[in-house]
């Protein structure tokens, strides 16, 4: 099923057309905001106080559908597209540490929202803890999901655990090689991500995936994932991994969730955030 967008929603396609693509959600609002040099998709619900999620890769704001409606009964709920995913423009630049950081706080400014909760995923939740060390007034709690901390200490254990697991990585954020395995053919990468890190296969269905991986298909997002990991997530983990975190400190009241069987961050390999928080 689609969700037929209203004119009072005031969307329309990137020429001005009717955008009504977006996947069924009951009380689920749709609007672009105009960012400073991007068009961003957001997915609201609820009222009250605002709680933000970001998603992981290679998810939009559907990956939410679950745990949005119920916190939609007591939060006003707000799920944007990141740059490059979802609904949200996709373009060739702009996928680096402080730009991605920057299109949050022009989110978080457009909509007038001088202080959230935040809940992020993968490496949505990457993005948030840059948002809670370079902005701390501007995120009152914060809930993390599946990715370490960045104070992690190095473990040797963790380089095996990523080559043995984390293979795609490289391969993604490789130029020309990540787009066509992302975007095009089979998509058995995308796919291999999508059902491949689960231990509940019915957590996703087939219309779930195809919501994910349809996106994929348009060649500008297939090179945004790209240039993603190549600027981002890639650069991301090893600043983790040397230590550049170790002078910051995060204030933020924080908790870090991390799945039991999680292949990667093992909880071995979780300490270390003990003289750089307040409350985690």
């Amino acid at each position: 099923m689609r969700h037929e967008a209203r004119e009072s929603d005031g969307l329309s396609g990137p020429n001005g057309e009717p955008d009504n693509t977006f996947p069924a959600l009951d009380g689920v609002r749709h609007r672009y905001l105009r960012l400073p040099g991007l068009r961003m998709h957001v997915a609201e619900a609820g009222h009250g106080e605002p709680v933000v999620l970001l998603h992981g890769f290679p998810q939009h704001w559907w990956e939410w559908r679950g745990v949005l409606p119920g916190l939609a009964a007591h939060y006003r709920v707000i799920c944007p597209d990141l740059r490059g995913a979802g609904w949200t423009d996709a373009p060739p630049t702009g996928y680096d540490r402080e730009q991605l950081l920057a299109d949050v706080v022009a989110l978080l400014d457009t909509l007038e929202l001088h202080r959230v909760c935040l809940i992020a995923h993968d490496w949505g939740a990457l993005l948030g803890y840059e948002l809670c060390l370079s902005a701390p007034h501007r995120v009152r709690k914060y809930v993390s999901l599946g990715v370490p901390h960045p104070f992690v200490r190095f473990d040797p254990r963790l380089l095996l655990t990523i080559a043995r697991h984390g293979w795609f990585e490289p391969v993604i954020a490789a130029p020309f090689v990540g787009p066509r395995l992302l975007g095009r053919g089979r998509q058995r990468l995308t796919y291999h991500l999508l059902r491949g890190f689960t231990t509940n296969r019915n957590a996703w269905s087939e219309q779930d995936i195809e919501l994910f991986a349809g996106r994929m298909r348009e060649p500008a997002r297939a090179d945004a994932a790209s240039a993603l990991y190549r600027c981002f997530i890639m650069r991301e983990a090893a600043r983790i991994m040397i230590g550049t975190y170790r002078h910051s400190r995060l204030s933020t009241p924080t908790r870090a969730l991390i799945g039991a069987e999680d292949p990667i961050v093992r909880p071995e390999f979780l300490g270390g955030f003990e003289e750089h928080t307040d409350d985690f």
